[in-house]
């Protein structure tokens, strides 16, 4: 295993450099501009997902495509993955990531109005869509398609499951001592519940599930940011500063460079939002919409609340503890380090960040299990779900009891890979998009 973790590893070094950044950060420049900030319709795009359903075809309500959308990314890329950018690319990698969110959002929109316009509508009446159909249809290269579905298959398998359900166990084994086997079995369990009634089940447990977890998770960051208030102003300037100088300005392994603020900045921002990546257009192609513009910017607001909001404001509560209590992340793995900001909320600060991380990586395990179903349905038919869905509940076991840094790397490489083809439609189907 340790090889194949220094393989995978090394490979990443080599598909994270500055070609990657520059075709990911370019695509979501180039959408920016092509659609004249299209960001500004946020306001907009809020009032559309918590309306009243659209008249329109499809499958399921705009807020529940929304939260499904959100239950697949706001998982624990929000708070393990971004302590891991911290760690590995220093204090830099919040602005990277951010921009990531700023930027991405106009990527989510175009590949959200693509996945609704090409949408197909099925003999039962369901709307099956995204970059696989996107990909066939639009650009007419089934290859391509069938690569896609393939890769998101395995991401739901390693973004999708085994990196949510570890983190679950080992938050409840640091916390309560209780067996990762115990734990994993129950997630496996409960999360398999959910998912066996398919899109319905799912999307009624997101609409609850989401707006709760979120607005606890923003709370507890609120009370530890008025507790670091003087250290706010500091923080910034710290993460603007790392982020653009070439020589690490801190010692030890939150020091970094620029190539390495950018590179995990923009990997986890991505890791969090999914803009790219093409899996939010699977679940907007199943929206009650009137028309692909108002589904896209329905879906924009997913990468804004993941990243430009959620992902700010644990970084920023990262960086006010390290300038505020040095000592207390010292001695820590890369992921602990929004554990040693929530400590310093006392008696029941280290147990509200472990019911984040619970909350929303089952969340995360739900939603992820609609796009790979989805990908198996595209490559397989409806015949092969069922025992997607048995190996995704038994794939949660496994996860929870493998190595936390294998995860991620694997994570990053079938993530790169997944991009390549979404991007490639993307671009070359831009003048379909429309603001």
């Amino acid at each position: 295993m340790s090889q194949l973790f220094n393989i995978i590893k090394n490979i990443n070094s080599v598909i994270w450099s500055w070609p990657m950044l520059i075709l990911l950060f370019g695509t979501h420049l180039f959408f920016t501009f092509y659609l004249k900030f299209i960001q500004k319709n946020i306001g907009k795009a809020i009032k559309l997902s918590i309306a009243p359903s659209q008249s329109g075809e499809g499958d399921t309500s705009s807020f529940a495509t929304l939260t499904t959308t959100l239950a697949a990314t706001l998982g624990t890329g929000n708070i393990i993955g971004v302590s891991t950018a911290v760690a590995l690319g220093g204090p830099g990698a919040i602005f990277w990531c951010w921009l990531t969110g700023v930027f991405g959002m106009a990527t989510t929109y175009a590949e959200c109005y693509l996945g609704v316009l090409y949408r197909k509508k099925t003999k039962d009446g369901t709307y099956l869509g995204g970059p696989m159909y996107t990909l066939e249809y639009g650009l007419h290269s089934k290859g391509l398609a069938v690569l896609f579905c393939f890769l998101t298959l395995l991401a739901s398998y390693g973004v999708g499951c085994s990196t949510q359900s570890n983190a679950v166990t080992e938050t409840a084994a640091h916390l309560w001592g209780i067996s990762p086997y115990i734990t994993g079995f129950l997630t496996a369990f409960v999360t398999g519940l959910v998912i066996l009634g398919g899109i319905q089940s799912i999307g009624k447990i997101c609409m609850r599930l989401v707006p709760a977890m979120g607005g606890f998770y923003i709370l507890a960051c609120i009370i530890l940011l008025l507790m670091n208030l003087d250290y706010i102003l500091p923080a910034f300037t710290l993460i603007l500063r790392s982020a653009f100088l070439p020589q690490a300005i801190m010692g030890g392994f939150i020091g970094s460079t620029i190539k390495t603020a950018a590179r995990y900045g923009i990997a986890r921002g991505l890791f969090t939002n999914e803009a790219g990546l093409g899996t939010a257009a699977i679940a907007a192609a199943s929206g009650k919409t009137k028309s692909p513009k108002d589904q896209a910017l329905i879906s924009m607001s997913a990468t804004f609340w993941d990243t430009v909001i959620m992902c700010a404001i644990t970084g920023l509560v990262i960086v006010t503890n390290m300038l505020r209590n040095p000592q207390s992340v010292e001695g820590l793995s890369s992921g602990e380090l929004t554990t040693a900001a929530f400590k310093q909320i006392p008696v029941v600060g280290e147990t509200m960040l472990g019911i984040s991380i619970i909350a929303f990586a089952v969340a995360t395990l739900i939603g992820w299990s609609y796009f790979g179903e989805k990908a198996v349905d595209y490559l397989f038919g409806k015949s092969g779900i069922e025992t997607y869905r048995i190996c995704y509940i038994i794939m949660i076991f496994i996860g929870s009891i493998l190595s936390l840094e294998f995860v991620w790397e694997f994570s990053d490489l079938v993530n790169a890979f997944m991009i390549m083809p979404n991007v490639l439609s993307l671009l070359v189907l831009y003048k379909k998009v429309k603001d």
